[in-house]
């Protein structure tokens, strides 16, 4: 394997090394250990991580993940705990190597096994997180302060979730108490670089009645690795700029959560979520490049309302209705020639509602059925593209679970199938088919499952036209474009009890008429053309147009990879675990094949985890890494080479009564000070944003009756 460096290249075997080392010792604690609840997060007993924890989003209804046929990632609240996280790609990109992110201005650039954010469904308790700026989902709206795990489903799912599915699922679920008292929770976190994060929730829950509300308000200011830039046209000459790396912001989340269980059988829910986010980056200046006339403001507004009968305890129907409001545009902070300071120009405004029907039936002891009906309509109006569209989705699927004895094991059989009618695309049909063998704690599973995604309506209405430093650029929609297509293929072997869980998969994605924007080359003929359907543009401006952008269905991708994910817990109080990541992502545009943009060859995540209580003070050390090989551009775009970076994050809790505690943090985030101080050039592109070494400072205080 090639890495970017060969310290890299030692640091990512170390703990692979090591975890094999460790596994003899851990069988010989196998009969002195207990497993604990994931969501226990504080306590005055050693506790030790839940290696088998319960999921949803594999199979559509709750089991334990040794049971379910589909394998699925999960990172629990305790382990965000541990860690110091207080952000969502924080949490992924520490401990789950098939994800990637890059941060920018326009919202996080979010990537799973190669394929990027259209590609990807984002759930909040399995309804759909809508709202994006260019494709980049805003992953500031979610309240890091209620997640009770992230579960992440590699691979075509669309027979269960529909479109976008095509290169896995992030179903985010949150968490409620359901016991009698009052809680108040004020939890900070502070580093360097202006990073500020403050959670406050209060909940209640007295007879069957809950309520919970939540605040949330993170910051951080813009920074550089370096100031200077390459003078455009030139590979030598350097200038200074204030341009910066990463993107400063301002973001707050407010939530409230009402639920109802008035008997065993019903529970009802309702809730809403408004987020407000707006960059902070530094004014444009005469002296100096690099700077902005305005911030981009982000407001989101999301409420629900559902419930679930359960007839028996494995024989329920649940309804859903989910609202999802989001725009964006710009706020001017320099006076400029057409706009005031404090001016507000909107660019784009989606708005998303989706009603859904499901049932879940245990037929016979050893079956579990799900059907169920679906309704999405989507909005856009986009002032800046001169889109006005909306498009609606209708679709039924159901899905059978069929386990039965084969010899000294069982096999679990799923087949399942969504028809889904699209207003513009007519109907698509997505099947699925899962096997799985167990004997004792082994596991054997074999997946096939279909993706489609529809184009969006930006895609197919897009009309765009601006000048960027007096360049003009134009994009258009394509009203005949087709739906994209994946068929998903995996091998899974799993090994899993109390004591280590070992998983190895190999995997096959492949799409079909990916939609990319392509550049046509600008003609007299097609020139004439611009020019009337744009009438603004100078021609002047026209004269300069060398290509303009045009949505359309021309690759191919190919997604093949291998993951391996080791977990143990060696001994009372420590746990390890490693994840290792290979992804071969490639692209067909044409008759050539190329290297698939921003994919990532090799990646690993590390963590090492001790706890410890003596009386009422505990205390938690955990170390994690993440180390990753170059990452692809393609273009004229250079590869961003390869990193390794470590955190080491401390807790020490405090039981200080029955009705409180406190507990303080400290921790370093980037050990070893990693930072890619490459000058920054118009065909340069980073995979590191970390600004290097930073201390991390965190204060939580829990009160409860």
């Amino acid at each position: 394997m090639s890495f970017g460096g060969a310290v890299v290249r030692q640091h990512l075997l170390l703990p692979f090394l090591l975890v094999g080392c460790v596994t003899a010792q851990a069988q010989i604690h196998k009969t002195s250990i207990d497993s604990t609840s994931a969501s226990s997060q504080h306590s005055t007993s050693d506790h030790v991580k839940n290696l088998n924890p319960v999921v949803v989003t594999g199979s559509g209804h709750h089991q334990r993940l040794k049971s379910t046929a589909t394998p699925v990632r999960v990172l629990s609240a305790q382990e965000i705990s541990e860690q110091g996280i207080t952000t969502f790609d924080a949490a992924l990109t520490r401990m789950m190597p098939q994800v990637s992110m890059a941060p920018n201005s326009m919202g996080t650039f979010l990537r799973l096994n190669g394929l990027g954010n259209k590609y990807i469904l984002i759930l909040i308790n399995g309804q759909k997180l809508s709202g994006d700026i260019s494709n980049n989902v805003d992953l500031n709206r979610i309240n890091m302060s209620r997640v009770k795990r992230i579960e992440v489903l590699d691979g075509a799912a669309s027979s269960l979730y529909g479109s976008d599915a095509i290169a896995g699922v992030i179903n985010i679920i949150t968490d409620q108490p359901t016991q009698q008292f009052v809680g108040i929770t004020s939890d900070t976190h502070v580093s360097g670089h202006g990073v500020l994060t403050e959670a406050v929730s209060l909940d209640i829950y007295k007879n069957g009645f809950g309520s919970y509300t939540s605040f949330t308000h993170d910051r951080a200011d813009s920074y550089q690795t370096t100031d200077l830039e390459y003078v455009k046209g030139s590979d030598t000459e350097t200038q200074q700029t204030i341009a910066p790396l990463f993107t400063g912001y301002r973001s707050n989340i407010l939530g409230q959560k009402f639920t109802y269980n008035p008997n065993q059988h019903l529970a009802l829910n309702a809730g809403l979520d408004y987020s407000y986010k707006i960059t902070d980056r530094p004014e444009t200046r005469s002296d100096i490049t690099g700077g902005t006339d305005y911030e981009m403001r982000y407001k989101g507004f999301r409420w629900n309302v559902g419930g679930i009968y359960k007839f028996t305890s494995r024989n329920s129907l649940q309804a859903d209705f989910t609202v999802d409001r989001f725009r964006y545009g710009k706020e001017y902070d320099v006076e400029t020639k057409d706009y005031a300071i404090g001016d507000y120009v909107q660019s784009k405004k989606q708005r998303m509602m989706e009603g859904e029907l499901k049932g879940i039936l245990g037929l016979s002891a050893n079956s579990t059925t799900i059907f169920g009906a679906d309704w999405r309509k989507d909005y856009l109006t986009a002032t800046s593209g001169n889109i006005d569209q909306n498009v609606y989705t209708l679709a039924a699927y159901a899905q059978h679970e069929q386990k039965f004895s084969v010899g000294r094991g069982f096999a679990t059989a799923t087949i399942g199938a969504r028809l889904t009618h699209h207003q513009t695309f007519s109907n698509h049909f997505t099947p699925k088919a899962t096997l799985m063998y167990s004997i004792g704690s082994l596991n054997l599973r074999a997946t096939y499952s279909a993706g489609f995604r529809a184009p969006g309506l930006d895609e197919l209405y897009y009309h765009y036209f601006s000048v960027n430093r007096g360049k003009p650029q134009i994009s258009f929609g394509n009203q005949d474009l087709k739906p994209e297509k994946s068929h998903y293929f995996s091998l899974n072997a799993e090994y899993r009890d109390n004591v280590i869980a070992v998983s190895l998969t190999g995997y096959l994605n492949r799409i079909n008429d990916m939609v990319v924007k392509q550049n046509v080359e600008v003609d007299d003929a097609s020139r004439t053309m611009l020019t009337k359907e744009f009438p603004e543009m100078t021609q002047d401006q026209a004269d300069k147009m060398m290509s303009y952008a045009l949505y359309q269905n021309s690759d191919k991708g190919d997604v093949k990879g291998v993951q391996l994910n080791a977990s143990a817990n060696i001994f009372k109080g420590f746990n390890l675990s490693a994840n290792y990541v290979y992804t071969y992502a490639r692209t067909k545009s044409g008759e050539e094949w190329s290297v698939l943009e921003r994919s990532i060859r090799h990646a690993a995540t590390i963590a090492a985890n001790y706890h410890h209580t003596w009386g009422k003070y505990g205390l938690n050390i955990n170390l994690n890494g993440r180390l990753q090989s170059k990452t692809y551009y393609t273009g004229t775009y250079e590869d961003a080479p390869g990193y390794g970076i470590w955190n080491l994050h401390t807790t020490h809790t405090f039981d200080c009564t029955k009705w409180a505690f406190v507990e303080p943090s400290i921790g370093i985030d980037n050990l070893f000070d990693k930072v890619d101080r490459r000058i920054d050039s118009s065909n340069r592109k980073y995979a590191l944003y970390s600004p290097g070494r930073m201390l991390v400072v965190g204060l939580k205080l829990k009160f409860k009756k």
